[in-house]
């Protein structure tokens, strides 16, 4: 077989199951064609040799008949998980050569099935971006190109998005904290989803705003989500948050019959200026699934307007409160002291040099919106704007819906270096059709389904009810199969 990293999980699966190819043979061939992608800048740390040892393990595992459905697949993992003995980052000067002496319980899971770990990947440090600009590695690059023109994968999952859709890993993991795995997925023609909050142990991953943080797959294809979401979810005494409830055969829900679902089309998400061509492919995607069988129905989900501002006090607050523990006492970067400097001047400086531009703007936001005399006017409402918008997506659900079709982004991936310099508000925007279902914490999927005019990729999102993954993976499917989206970005790298 050849060009076995362009394999999807499925297929790597059977054929491993075959006896077609080793695990060892897959993540060789991953393993090249990453020595080759620097130009990607995708993965930041390397771990050859721990994933030789795992594919030889797993081929073992296999070969005695004991494989689960990832035993043997060569995986990319983002920085903000904590891999043990492995450097892990979140992508940030202050977590310098910080080595967890522990593993995330989500890639306990993933190795416990027999996964392979190919290496750490860029992201946006600690999760705060929309275009993987703000990591301490520097910017991860998306594979598709326009003119020459060096493009954001998007983020904070960028690093991520750009192996899989280069090929460099059949899958890799994300996080989501508002919009982190759906906007990149989009921005690269790959497939992510968010699962319904609690579905994932958050125990293990770098903390952005842990009210909002879910983990979730990034792959090639649906099936591939659904295989893989399999592994990652379960509950966890670990985490708080983690809900006990049982995880069901995702991949086995893929029939692709969608009859007499309903498809919400909410009103409030059709915005001033969008682009022609998003418009268009949303009207597609309903289409789409009208001819699958579902019924489309307009609706209305009237707090939508609020949920960017209310997401950005809530994100920050949450991320100042978490952030306040990296003061180069126990691990990571410390600053280097003058005589006479005390505990405060350590703090401050090991704070100034170790966190970025964009982590110290939202620390100092969430910490001015939680202080004592702004307490009430921004995070207590924020938080009730939260509650609001919840509200919206249940009496939507209650009245018959079962999924919600919008675009993913407001438009295809732009340039490197187009925004970052602007007005920070204006990345912010990137996130207007993604922070809600984070605000509710409901399961979200970005799906390729069509080319601009200027041949990238874009994607459509599909929101889903509490806890139902399984249904909202197999309207994906049916989005997937009636879309036909089958490009891949011309290599140059």
């Amino acid at each position: 077989m050849t060009d076995l990293n362009k394999l999807t999980i499925a297929e790597a699966r059977d054929a491993l199951r075959k006896g077609d190819v080793t695990s060892l043979e897959l993540t060789e061939a991953c393993l090249t064609e990453i020595e080759g992608a620097g130009a990607l800048n995708a993965f930041v740390h390397d771990t050859s040799d721990l994933a030789r040892e795992q594919a030889r393990a797993a081929d073992v595992r296999i070969k005695a008949g004991d494989a689960p459905s990832l035993c043997g697949i060569p995986l990319g993992i983002k920085d903000l998980f904590c891999t043990r003995g492995v450097p892990s980052q979140a992508a940030s000067a202050i977590l310098e050569g910080f080595r967890p002496e522990y593993e995330s319980t989500v890639t306990q899971n993933l190795f416990d099935a027999g996964a392979v770990m190919l290496g750490k990947l860029n992201m946006d440090e600690f999760a705060m971006g929309s275009s993987n600009e703000t990591s301490v590695y520097g910017n991860a690059v998306n594979p598709w190109k326009v003119d020459d023109r060096q493009l954001t994968p998007g983020g904070s999952s960028g690093g991520s998005a750009a192996a899989v859709a280069a090929d460099l890993c059949l899958a890799a993991t994300g996080t989501d904290t508002g919009g982190s795995i759906r906007q990149p997925a989009a921005f690269t023609g790959i497939t992510g989803i968010k699962p319904t909050y609690g579905r994932c142990s958050r125990w293990g991953i770098v903390a952005f705003a842990s009210s909002l943080d879910q983990a979730g797959p990034m792959t090639k294809t649906v099936r591939d989500s659904a295989i893989m979401l399999q592994t990652m979810c379960g509950h966890d005494p670990k985490d708080s948050t983690s809900a006990d409830i049982p995880v069901p055969d995702f991949e086995a829900m893929l029939t692709g019959d969608i009859k007499g679902k309903v498809i919400g089309i909410p009103r409030e998400y059709r915005m001033d200026g969008m682009p022609a061509e998003i418009e268009k492919l949303w009207a597609d995607g309903s289409a789409m699934l009208k001819d699958a069988g579902a019924e489309i129905r307009d609706i209305s989900l009237p707090h939508t307007k609020y949920a960017l501002p209310a997401y950005y006090v809530i994100a920050p607050a949450e991320a100042s409160s978490n952030l306040a523990r990296y003061d180069g006492v126990r691990y990571g970067h410390r600053a280097r002291l003058e005589q006479g400097d005390g505990i405060t001047e350590m703090y401050e400086k090991t704070r100034a040099e170790g966190f970025g531009d964009e982590v110290k703007r939202r620390v100092m936001v969430g910490t001015y919106v939680l202080s004592a005399g702004f307490y009430d006017a921004y995070y207590n409402r924020a938080r009730k704007v939260r509650t609001l918008i919840k509200r919206d997506f249940e009496q939507v659900f209650d009245a018959g819906v079962d999924a919600i079709l919008t675009p993913a982004t407001p438009s295809a991936a732009f340039g490197l270096g187009e925004m970052a310099n602007a007005d920070p508000v204006q990345m912010y925007l990137n996130d207007v059709f993604t922070v809600t279902v984070n605000l509710a914490g409901l399961p979200g999927i970005a799906v390729p389904a069509g080319i601009d005019a200027k041949g990238l990729p874009l994607g459509l999102q599909l929101i889903g009810r509490p806890w139902e993954e399984g249904d909202l993976l197999n309207t994906a499917y049916a989005l997937e199969q009636a879309a036909g989206f089958v490009a891949k970005p011309e290599k140059w790298w």
